[in-house]
């Protein structure tokens, strides 16, 4: 899959939504129900962070649930990238980017949202042709106000911020011509997954998909 390819089947995944819950699931048996919680919500689109023991087997159970599309977060080298293709995910972001990374994500066909935070780094992977990129993390790297500040002179690259994103300052990013979704854990707080309310989670979710500019 080459860059261009894949960062078009990225934007196609990215606009399922305005939102895509960041998800941090440390019991794999609670996933398939946190999956259809979310997509009866109104939110296909779920990144399954590998920061737990728990994230590829989660993988493997919210791809068998109808109308998702999971994909893998936290994407940090080609072995990551192998172990998600193979646990199915569709899929991939990272919080920055490298080129071994890239390559092994293209040589997978894997689509992938790979991370930026500065002007060189956007520069980069719209030179290697990824238009549409994560903006990681948000919040300390000025926000709302940098992105637009950024896509002033780079006006071909579309962002996926997260990091700090809140249903309270959501619509200060979804505002901006080159916002194409957010990505927040809040939609899934671990109080509700550990709950098991799966009408609470599904609720913040009708609630996120409904957040417009």
């Amino acid at each position: 899959m080459t860059p261009e390819a894949a960062s078009k089947e990225a934007e196609k995944i990215c606009r399922l939504a305005p939102v895509v819950p960041v998800l941090v699931i440390h019991d794999a048996s609670t996933a398939a129900d946190l999956a259809r919680a979310l997509v009866a919500g109104g939110l296909p689109a779920l990144e399954v962070t590998l920061r737990t023991p728990a994230a590829l087997d989660a993988i493997r159970e919210m791809a068998k649930v109808e109308g998702g599309v999971v994909g893998a977060g936290s994407i940090l080298n080609p072995a990551a990238v192998t172990a998600v293709v193979e646990a199915g995910a569709r899929f991939g972001v990272s919080p920055g980017s490298t080129d071994r990374v890239l390559s092994a994500a293209e040589d997978a066909d894997l689509p992938m949202l790979p991370g930026a935070a500065t002007s060189s780094e956007v520069m980069a992977l719209l030179e290697r042709g990824y238009r549409v990129q994560k903006f990681f993390p948000a919040s300390i790297n000025g926000g709302a106000p940098a992105i637009k500040a950024i896509g002033a002179p780079i006006p071909d690259v579309m962002f996926c911020p997260t990091g700090g994103v809140t249903p309270g300052n959501a619509r200060d990013y979804l505002s901006l011509k080159n916002i194409i979704c957010v990505g927040g854990s809040w939609v899934a707080p671990q109080e509700l997954i550990e709950a098991k309310d799966w009408k609470g989670i599904e609720k913040l979710a009708a609630e996120a998909a409904a957040l417009t500019a």
